[in-house]
């Protein structure tokens, strides 16, 4: 069977333009056979609606891994988002390495809050579990939140000093971290961006653009899916970083000042910016 597949592991908020429902239409739209694992079923994402449904698919992840096994099925790399339970951070290091071919690469949004606040049913718990996951992945993606609580420190929302990158990244790279991509920094009020640590050269750089006034629920599965496929197909970590940056200013400008559309982007209107990395 072909190899050359990404598995993404993650939920599926049926309303709300995130997670699987933004991960597969990136990643199918890059040119990439995309497998997916729902980690819970809700019936909408957790920001800003109220009395949503929640399924936790737990259980369900061992018997999915056996029938992979059996039919041999194999994935080139993997890519989590938000999941459901701390216990379902060790099956799926055993997905990842019962399943995985030779050199498949993890990579890791260690999804569990924003704006300095964990979301709806994480814990400190769960944020030492995520810690530990961190420290077997390949690439992390966590936000100046999850960083924060990642290192036990207070959470900073703007003002991101070159200091204060170079901290964090060191403090990520203490508890394991390999490659580190940190979104969300601000080292002013006009821009957005990111900071990358490449573990194989030792050196921080950044990107950013300029910053879209509001709040974008999904911008971070947005941004992540992007990092995995341009990841996958070969681009460097920095340029990964870079395409993932440009298509999540796009998507969220398609959306810039529609308040009707508060729970997330029209992301899908700006597919077409991602198709020639399917052709490369």
């Amino acid at each position: 069977m072909n190899q050359k597949r990404l598995l993404t592991i993650q939920d599926i908020s049926c309303v709300g333009q995130c997670s699987l429902t933004v991960a597969l239409p990136i990643l199918s739209a890059m040119g990439i056979e995309t497998a997916i694992l729902p980690s819970a079923v809700l019936s909408t994402h957790t920001g800003g609606f109220k009395n949503f449904t929640f399924r936790d698919l737990t259980d369900d992840l061992p018997g999915i891994k056996n029938h992979w096994k059996e039919q041999g099925i194999r994935f080139g790399a993997f890519y989590t988002g938000y999941v459901g339970s701390a216990r379902q951070l060790d099956y799926i290091l055993d997905i990842v390495n019962e399943t995985g071919t030779e050199g498949a690469k993890l990579i890791v949004d260690p999804v569990m809050g924003d704006h300095g606040r964990l979301y709806v049913g994480f814990d400190n718990c769960f944020v030492e579990r995520m810690k530990q996951f961190c420290a077997k992945a390949d690439v992390i993606l966590p936000n100046i939140t999850e960083c924060a609580f990642m290192l036990g420190e207070e959470y900073r929302q703007t003002g991101h000093t070159m200091e204060y990158v170079e901290h964090v990244i060191e403090g990520l790279r203490k508890i394991g971290a390999k490659n580190i991509v940190m979104t969300g920094v601000e080292m002013n009020d006009r821009e957005q961006g990111v900071a990358v640590y490449n573990d194989e050269t030792g050196k921080i750089s950044t990107y950013f653009r300029e910053k879209v006034p509001g709040v974008y629920h999904g911008t971070g599965d947005i941004y992540s899916s992007v990092f995995s496929g341009a990841y996958f197909l070969g681009k460097s970590l920095e340029e990964s970083a870079r395409i993932a940056v440009d298509f999540t200013v796009s998507a969220i400008k398609t959306t810039e000042g529609d308040n009707a559309h508060w729970y997330g982007v029209r992301f899908e209107k700006v597919l077409g910016e991602l198709t020639y990395l399917a052709k490369e």
